[in-house]
């Protein structure tokens, strides 16, 4: 059924495996380098350019085509925009998962298949689908569902948990059933070793070397705050913007001695509120609220009942927490969460991210933390 699968190829290890074993399996098989991003930074380098570099010798080498598509303007409206009016507001957003959801499995996948005549698309993500990697069990009159990859400490269906699932049902994810080290054995196996010795990227893509307080500081001038302690009520401290802190992060104050932790930011003051200690129980809560829910597959419980059990993460690399969701509104726009266990540093602008065992249901985005346990007890 499937013959043409263009590959989002992306200069690493996990797409240019992706790339040959949709080849060995004998598929029409075309690269595709999506350019997001086009500013250099203050060093004089772009790690981008060395991306398309190396996407293009992982080309020659399997002897498949590569084209490259820009994605600059679309990346700049849709993630790199909402990304600096977030952090302008004091909200820490996720441009990984809005990435996904509008550029990689949205424009690239429309592109890929109206203009590239793609039967289906194929990325490097560890993650698997119940229509298998190489959409072996593709049925158009069934749900397709997003599943873990086998790998626990590399599984990205966090940060795939808004795509939609008209993409996923068209998405084949080869490597989704094998280990980072597998992976980089199979590497050296084919000739491809290079690029198992390429050191992976971390962090946000477009903020490359720098710290994030200098790259933050091209966008959004300084908007000098005080550092309050929520305890005392003092001022304790200065800072030079919200912008700069997120919920958890510890502060480092000049003239204090012992350590704080951001609790608040209040954007219509500047003001930072502070904890001493990063164990400090205004810190934990086990309660969330969220909105704006995007379901791959809505959970029928929350159809027929309004109200499902399941596990909830905020962070991709922390382990799964027990929690009840609650839709607080007719349309299911809004939703309040009760965990498990008190979690630290609920962050909004964060994603909450829902599963049911291996599956990944979808996400929405945090608008706060509900009391801390601190308040929840009294």
């Amino acid at each position: 059924m499937f013959r043409r699968i263009i590959v989002g190829v992306s200069g690493g290890v996990d797409s240019a495996v992706t790339a040959y074993l949709l080849k060995a399996r004998g598929y029409d098989v075309r690269g595709a380098f999506m350019k997001n991003w086009d500013l250099i930074d203050e060093s004089g380098y772009c790690s981008g350019e060395q991306d398309w570099l190396d996407a293009q010798k992982l080309c020659r080498q399997l002897r498949i085509s590569l084209e490259q598509i820009n994605f600059v303007k679309d990346y700049w409206l849709e993630v790199f925009g909402s990304f600096l009016k977030d952090y302008d507001n004091g909200i820490t957003p996720n441009p990984d998962i809005l990435c996904n959801r509008h550029i990689k499995f949205n424009l690239f996948y429309k592109y890929a298949r109206e203009k590239l005549g793609a039967d289906a698309i194929a990325t490097g993500h560890y993650a698997r689908s119940n229509f298998g990697p190489y959409l072996e069990k593709y049925d158009d009159q069934a749900d397709v569902h997003l599943l873990s990859g086998v790998d626990a400490i590399k599984d990205q269906t966090f940060f795939l948990s808004q795509i939609n699932s008209k993409a996923l049902s068209r998405t084949m994810f080869p490597i989704g059933g094998m280990t980072k080290a597998e992976v980089k054995r199979l590497a050296h196996e084919i000739g491809l070793g290079w690029f198992a010795k390429k050191k992976e990227s971390m962090g946000i893509c477009f903020v490359g070397k720098r710290t994030f307080q200098d790259f933050i500081a091209e966008y959004i001038a300084a908007k000098p705050g005080d550092f309050v302690d929520f305890d005392t009520g003092k001022i304790i401290g200065k800072h030079k913007g919200v912008h700069n802190w997120t919920v958890g992060q510890k502060a480092k104050i000049a003239g204090c001695l012992k350590p704080y932790y951001i609790f608040q930011k209040a954007v219509d003051t500047n003001t930072i509120y502070v904890v001493s200690g990063s164990d400090h129980p205004l810190l934990k809560t086990e309660m969330v609220y969220v909105e704006n829910p995007v379901w791959i597959n809505k959970p029928v419980e929350l159809v027929q009942r309004r109200l499902w059990k399941c596990h909830f993460r905020f962070q991709h690399t922390k382990p799964l927490v027990p929690c009840d969701i609650v839709e607080v509104d007719e349309k299911g726009d809004k939703l309040f969460v009760k965990l498990g266990k008190p979690l630290y540093a609920i962050t909004p602008g964060q994603y909450a991210v829902f599963y049911s065992q291996e599956e990944c249901f979808g996400s929405a985005r945090i608008v706060k933390p509900g009391p801390s346990i601190i308040y929840q007890r009294q």
